[in-house]
This record gives structure tokens, C-alpha cells and sequence, in this order.
């Protein structure tokens, strides 16, 4: 037997030794990872739960131990998180040792991604010394303190002198045995715990903490070993270090805020000035305006003023110098028959009011409208009341300017008024909403371009009228919109295109560039289209 199992294992070479060794690693590290799903799948759904851990640290002590417990775990989550954080580069990890040295930058990806390019830059299989150089090279680390040779940080503490019968009280209420007394009768298994035994004869291991008996010398604070002490301090500093951070980030972002905050506020201060210098400026375009009006109308009563006083000079002149004036051409009675006369037919001109009761049979509308708008100039020219009051009895408005000015305006609408009313009436199949769509625009004539219209198309326009009032049904070709005010169809427009019976398909013009065109609905949902 001895001579077969030499024979068998000088037949294996290195290579096929070698490769089966790797690949065996190989295996353990795919295991492991697939056993990290798996973990994390435990973890996030707490499916520990189901078989009575509270947490997740106590069914990884428990079931995990023989695989190194929580520790194991947090060292296999912590290589998850590089790999995740590394992205498509997470491929040339490994395994968790790989990983390791990486994990101090997995709240920096870019710096993470930068440190395995220079490891893969340098080796195309790196191992995790390679990994290690690349992340110092990255992110350099501190170097840790070396202890002190005259006094050590965490001096030595001697095992604790336990008197005979040392009686001790457990003075912690959320320990069980909170209130009783027991015996300390064993040595401690460590510095921060003590075997205790009651009056009932049952043995615990109690925290010191939990402990109160003045006369028992031992410590009350868990202690630690000095790698374990510097590698506390070195997190505690790299903690201290991120909160600084931390809260200078913090101060920057509140600064930032605050700035925006009254950048904001002095943005709608200067837009407030701008509006209210906008409206200072129109106020003194307008204040501007009616100066240039007033300067207007003094200037007039200047001029006024003066040709009265030149009128009176020659009226002065004339009464004292007649044959002078006239170079013998008339006397002065009569320049007072001329006078009287040219008075006469003034008087017949202006007085108007006959011509208002019975105008012109000829576009009587279009004549009223010149003889106003000249009385209205005659009035300006000459300052005459009477032509002014004429002026406004013709055109139907009050005895001013600007009150004649804007009748004015309204009758030069009349002919177009009366031409587009014609052509809507004249088309086949005419409606009341045809009708009113044109008409709503020259609403403020309406009884002018009415006397215009002849017997026949008022009565149609009544008749139109009378129709669209009353009650239709809604069928084939009816213009008509949704009857429910809290739907956007309700100010659309449709046409109904089938009649169903109960039912009719409506086509809407909203929805011609959609690919639904039609729909289907009841006849008490619609309504008939009226247009805004």
C-alpha cells in the first residue's frame, strides 16, 4: 500500500498540483461571494426573525460562528460595498482581503476607482499589497502613534484582589436579578465581568457595571489592548476629521442658502423699484401731456382774447370812421342790413333740428353723420353753442367734443356693419350663432345698422332668434359641447357624426391631431355649443 500511494503521488506534477490549488481558491472566493448575496438577502428582508434573534449581530454570533461570526460578516459586507462602489473595475477584486484595504475610500468613489486603476496600471492581477500601495498612494494615511516608552496610553491592569466572601448587590433595574445579593466566590474570567453566586445557589456572570459593593476592587470600565487602543484613537480621529468636514460642507451649503435667499429678495426689491418707476414715468407722461393741453388751451384763450380785442378795434374803427372804411362803396345802414341778413342765413344753417326729425331718404344715415362732423367743425372754428347742440342733436349724442367725436367713430362702422350683417344672411342655412358671431362685434350700433337693414332681413334676424330659443334635440350634425362645467370639453367644440339612438359618437375639433378623434356619449351629457 505504502509502494501504490508513492507511486500515485510522484504521478502528480506542479502545474496540474498548482492549478488545482488556485482553482480551488478560486471556488472558496465565488462561494463566498454568492454567501454575501445571501447575507445581505437575511439582513434586509429579517428573515432572522422568523426563527427568534432580535437582531442581525446575534444570528450571525450564533449561526456564523464557526465562519468568524459578525466580524466575518462586517469584513465580507465591507468588500461588497467596494465592489459596488467601483462599478465595471469591481471584477479584478477577488476576494475580501483584496478588498480590505480599499474599504477607507468607499465614501470617495472617484478617489476608490482612481486607486484601482494605479493597482491595475502596475500589475494586470493585483494582489492586496497592490491594492494597499494604490490606496495610500490616493488617499495617504496617517501614521499611527507610536507608545510612549516612558508611560504607556493603557497601562497594564493587574487581576483584581477578590477578598473572601466579597458580597455584592446587582444594582442595575434592568438586570433580572435586580436587588439581590450574592457571593463572589471564583476568580473573574476577565476585567469587566464577575462570577456572582445567590443566596438561591444559582451562578451568573455579571457586568462590573451592574455591580454595586464599594468594598470589591475592580474596575468598572471595559479595557482594551494597545494595538486595539491606537486602533480606536485612529478611528476616533478619522471620525473627528469627517465631522469637521462634515460641518464645514454644512457651513457652506447654509452660507449658499442665505446668499440665494437674499439675492432672491433683492431680485424682487429692484423689480418693485423698476415697476414703480414704470408707473412714475407713465404717471409723468400723462401729468406731461395735460400740461401740454393746458398750455394749449391758454394759448388759445390768449389768441381768443386777442382777436375779441381786434374786433372791438374795428367795430370802434368802423362806428367812428364809416365812409373811411367802406371807401364809399355802402353806408353803415347797410352794413347793418348786410349784417342782419348774413345773420339770418346763419341762423337757418345751424338751426338743424328739422333736418334731425326727417333726414335724407339717400343714405340718410351716412349724410347725418357729414352734417354732424361739419357742424361739430363749425362749432370749433367759430365757438358757437348753437352749432355745437345741433351737431349733437344729429348725431344722437351729448352737446361735447369728444362725446361727438366718439358718435362719430361708431357711425363710420355703420356701412361695413351693414355689409357683413347682408352677407351672413344672405348664406344658405344661416343660424342664429352665425348671425350673433358677426353682430356681437357692432353691438354698440345695433340700432343704427337696425334702421338700415330692410323689413325682410330684420324679421329673418328675428326669426333666428326665436328659433335658437327654443328647445332642440341633439342629433345628426349638431354643433354641440360636453354639458358637465367640470370638464375641459365643456368650452370645446364637437360635431355629433352618427346618431345610436340613446347614444351619439361626437367628433371634437380639439382632437383633430390626436389619434382619438371621436367618442361616444348620451344625449343628456351634451349640450348645444354656444361660442364665449
Amino acid at each position: 500500500m505504502l509502494t501504490l500511494e508513492k507511486e500515485k503521488t510522484s504521478a502528480l506534477d506542479y502545474s496540474n498540483l498548482n492549478t488545482s490549488i488556485q482553482e480551488t481558491f478560486t471556488a472558496i472566493d465565488r462561494f463566498e461571494w454568492q454567501a454575501v448575496d445571501e447575507i445581505l438577502q437575511m439582513r434586509e428582508q429579517q428573515l432572522y426573525l422568523q426563527a427568534g434573534y432580535k437582531n442581525f449581530e446575534e444570528y450571525c454570533q450564533r449561526e456564523l460562528y464557526a465562519w468568524g461570526g459578525y466580524r466575518r460578516i462586517n469584513q465580507l459586507l465591507g468588500a461588497k460595498k467596494v465592489i459596488d462602489a467601483v462599478g465595471e473595475l469591481g471584477g479584478h477584486i477577488k476576494n475580501e482581503r483584496q478588498a480590505r484595504p480599499l474599504l477607507r475610500l468607499v465614501k470617495e468613489p472617484e478617489k476608490l476607482k482612481q486607486a484601482v486603476a494605479i493597482a491595475l496600471k502596475d500589475n494586470p492581477s493585483p494582489g492586496e499589497s497592490d491594492f494597499a500601495a494604490a490606496a495610500n498612494i490616493v488617499v495617504p494615511q496617517l501614521p499611527r502613534k507610536k507608545q510612549s516608552t516612558q508611560e504607556p496610553m493603557v497601562p497594564k491592569i493587574q487581576e483584581p484582589v477578590v477578598p473572601e466572601s466579597a458580597k455584592v448587590t446587582v444594582s442595575q433595574q434592568s438586570h433580572p436579578r435586580y436587588g439581590d445579593s450574592g457571593v463572589i466566590e471564583a476568580s473573574a474570567p476577565n476585567h469587566w465581568q464577575q462570577i456572582v453566586t445567590f443566596a438561591d445557589g444559582e451562578k451568573l456572570l455579571i457586568n462590573n457595571t451592574d455591580l454595586d459593593a464599594s468594598s470589591v476592587p475592580f474596575p468598572r470600565e471595559r479595557t482594551y489592548p494597545a494595538e486595539y487602543t491606537e486602533a480606536i484613537a485612529a478611528i476616533e480621529e478619522r471620525h473627528k476629521q469627517e465631522l469637521e468636514r462634515l460641518s464645514q460642507e454644512l457651513r457652506i451649503g447654509l452660507q449658499a442658502e442665505v446668499s440665494a435667499t437674499a439675492e432672491a429678495q433683492v431680485q424682487e426689491q429692484i423689480q418693485s423699484l423698476q415697476n414703480l418707476y414704470k408707473q412714475q414715468k407713465e404717471q409723468n407722461i400723462q401729468l406731461q401731456q395735460r400740461l401740454d393741453e393746458m398750455e394749449g388751451l391758454r394759448k388759445l384763450e390768449i389768441e381768443n382774447q386777442q382777436l375779441q380785442q381786434r374786433i372791438q378795434e374795428l367795430e370802434h374803427a368802423v362806428q367812428q370812421r364809416p365812409q373811411q372804411q367802406w371807401e364809399n362803396t355802402m353806408t353803415q345802414q347797410a352794413t347793418k342790413a348786410l349784417n342782419k341778413q348774413v345773420k339770418q342765413a346763419l341762423e337757418k344753417t345751424i338751426d338743424l333740428r328739422s333736418l334731425a326729425q326727417e333726414p335724407p331718404k339717400e343714405n340718410a344715415q351716412e349724410c347725418l353723420r357729414l352734417m354732424g362732423m361739419a357742424l361739430k367743425n363749425l362749432a370749433s372754428a367759430m365757438n358757437n353753442t348753437q352749432a355745437l347742440e345741433a351737431a349733437a342733436i344729429i348725431l344722437g349724442s351729448e352737446p361735447t367734443p369728444s362725446a361727438i367725436a366718439y358718435r362719430a367713430e361708431q357711425l363710420e362702422m355703420l356701412p361695413q356693419a351693414v355689409s357683413d350683417i347682408r352677407r351672413v344672411l344672405s348664406q344658405l342655412g344661416c343660424t342664429w350663432q352665425d348671425y350673433w358671431a358677426v353682430a356681437q362685434e357692432y353691438e354698440v350700433i345695433k340700432q343704427d345698422y337696425w334702421a338700415e337693414l330692410t323689413t325682410q332681413e330684420t324679421e329673418l334676424i328675428t326669426a333666428l332668434q326665436n328659433a335658437s330659443s327654443q328647445p332642440d334635440t341633439i342629433g345628426l350634425g349638431s354643433i354641440v359641447a360636453h354639458a358637465d362645467p367640470y370638464r375641459t370639453l365643456y368650452v370645446e367644440r364637437g360635431e355629433v357624426v352618427e346618431d345610436l339612438g340613446d347614444e351619439v359618437i361626437v367628433a371634437w375639433d380639439c382632437w383633430k391631431e390626436q389619434s382619438k378623434k371621436t367618442d361616444r356619449y348620451f344625449r343628456e351629457e351634451l349640450r348645444f355649443w354656444q361660442p364665449e
